[in-house]
């Protein structure tokens, strides 16, 4: 079974969290399954940005990126060279350390 930390985030997941991962899910569904709501605005179909993180630890683990995922990414709020959509970045058989981006670029929640 492979871990992710997700680091602390002051309103999604204020302690952080390390959870279990099974290999092949995404990082948004480990996090989703494990109440950690990160936002995700297209329901996981990699047509927006609001669910990027920034892989800390295990970045090299994971398959790279899609020409799609690095589009979007390009808009992403902090880009990093670690960043990911959480979306799309699926869990191997290494840890994982997270970190969820102190803003998203979602004019819908942004409205609020």
């Amino acid at each position: 079974m492979t871990t992710i930390t997700f680091l602390p985030h002051d309103k999604i997941c204020p302690e952080g969290k390390t959870v279990n991962a099974t290999p092949g899910e995404s990082i948004l569904e480990v996090a989703l399954k494990n109440g950690i709501e990160i936002e995700h605005a297209c329901e996981k179909s990699c047509a927006c940005t609001t669910c990027h993180v920034i892989v800390r630890k295990g970045s090299q683990s994971l398959e790279s990126p899609s020409d799609r995922e690095e589009d979007l990414l390009d808009r992403a709020w902090g880009l990093e060279p670690e960043s990911r959509l959480s979306c799309q970045a699926r869990v191997e058989d290494e840890d994982l350390v997270v970190e969820i981006p102190k803003y998203t670029i979602n004019q819908v929640s942004e409205k609020r």
